[in-house]
């Protein structure tokens, strides 16, 4: 999710979006030249080690370019014991999740039980009534233009002071999603119903989730079980129903800007208060195996897709419902979504044809330092991690060729994610 606005970064918050412009050179190749194009393991191994020698605990990474597939991680997963950091680890993936719970939307369009310009009130008249609920429709939850305001202040107040006592002090507190709208509803309007640009809110999420509960009759969590995680193939990802996470995995180390110093470990955490909005966990490898089903027709049909993928400007961002795209210059256009939580950051992005796929996690957050106007300053992080993502989806691009003072306010985590 995300909370504060991170301007100019690349990874930097918690269950925030990452909203950016990531940009690489303009180039001469062509489509046939880059469907040609092959893996280049080396080259994606040192831009990982990259990663991690600019100042990152620990980074994994899956990528696939048509038929092949490389993995790799460099780095600490545990910074104690010296345990390093393997690409198979779960991961909280913060609101990646939010893909998750548009599909599972959008396969109850697909039977009739909801539709997507419809006011939300007519769905759940009793947690959005009057005005709200009658000018607010299903469609404006998915894609942010709904005007609701994010819950996460209300949910962590010190961060309203630039204190993060309140991530410690919440850790272990399990909060109802009608309470998390709650909060929501009662932060200020960002903006008119239906208006653009929208604005990023995780609020829209938990809602949605709700309004699955109320169509299917089922809870949330085995409803995308069934029908979205099982459908799509995935071995290890799921919505997780107690503070710690099963499997492998890296501990989750949290700076908020030097406040926490050394950097506290968030891995064991109760992540209700993310709840549709971001709190699946996953790996790598089954995120890049998600949007390849997703963007193949394997989880909605064809008409399902294309309203998924029509998108409307949101904080910065090219937001259709559930996922975002990314303009890479000279390279393509790509579909995803990042996320945020505290102590873990994610990116998976995918051409639109599913052939050349990235999924990126790490294990420490808002690592920078902030300027005299409380803005995140640049860090080498942030362009070691754009790096990668050039490297990996833009084979055709000589690494010689990337420029990288042109990777400007790349995969920008700028809101609290789940």
């Amino acid at each position: 999710m995300r909370i504060a606005r991170l301007l100019g970064t690349v990874l930097g918050t918690t269950l925030l979006t990452t909203t950016a412009v990531l940009t690489a050179p303009a180039h001469a190749g062509t489509a046939t030249a880059r469907e040609a194009a092959s893996l280049d393991g080396p080259a994606l191994r040192d831009s990982l080690d990259a990663v991690h020698e600019a100042g990152m605990y620990g980074v994994f990474s899956s990528v696939r370019d048509g038929g092949e597939r490389w993995t790799g991680a460099s780095g600490l997963a545990d910074v104690a014991t010296g345990r390093p950091v393997t690409p198979d680890m779960r991961q909280r993936v913060g609101s990646i999740s939010k893909t998750f719970t548009a599909v599972g939307i959008m396969q109850q369009v697909e039977r009739g039980r909801i539709r997507l310009d419809a006011p939300v009130g007519d769905y759940l008249p009793d947690l959005i009534p009057g005005e709200r609920g009658r000018e607010i429709t299903v469609r404006m939850l998915l894609n942010h233009t709904s005007g609701i305001g994010d819950y996460v202040a209300g949910a962590f107040p010190s961060l309203t002071r630039n204190s993060p006592a309140s991530l410690e002090e919440e850790r272990f507190r399990s909060i109802r999603p009608a309470e998390l709208v709650r909060m929501g509803l009662a932060a200020p309007a960002t903006g008119r119903p239906g208006s653009v640009p929208g604005s990023y809110s995780n609020t829209n999420y938990v809602i949605a989730g709700l309004l699955l509960e109320k169509v299917t009759g089922q809870k949330t969590g085995p409803y995308l079980t069934r029908h979205v995680i099982d459908r799509a193939g995935l071995r290890h990802t799921y919505l997780p129903r107690t503070p710690y996470i099963k499997g492998p995995h890296p501990r989750m180390y949290e700076s908020w800007f030097g406040l926490l110093d050394p950097p506290r470990d968030f891995s064991v955490y109760d992540m209700s208060w993310a709840s549709t909005a971001g709190s699946v966990v996953s790996t790598t490898d089954d995120l890049n195996r998600f949007y390849r089903a997703l963007l193949g027709g394997k989880l909605v049909g064809k008409a399902s897709l294309d309203e998924m993928t029509r998108t409307v400007p949101v904080s910065g961002m090219d937001y259709g419902l559930g996922i975002y795209s990314l303009e890479l210059r000279g390279c393509g256009r790509f579909w995803g979504h990042d996320g945020a939580v505290f102590g873990a950051g994610t990116i998976a992005l995918s051409s639109r044809d599913g052939r050349h796929q990235v999924a990126v996690a790490q294990n420490l957050m808002k690592y920078q330092e902030l300027d005299e106007n409380g803005r995140p300053k640049p860090h080498p992080i942030d362009n070691a991690v754009a790096a990668h993502v050039v490297r990996a989806l833009c084979t055709d691009v000589p690494a010689s060729g990337i420029n990288h003072s042109r990777l400007t306010k790349s995969l920008r985590f700028d809101q609290l994610s789940h």
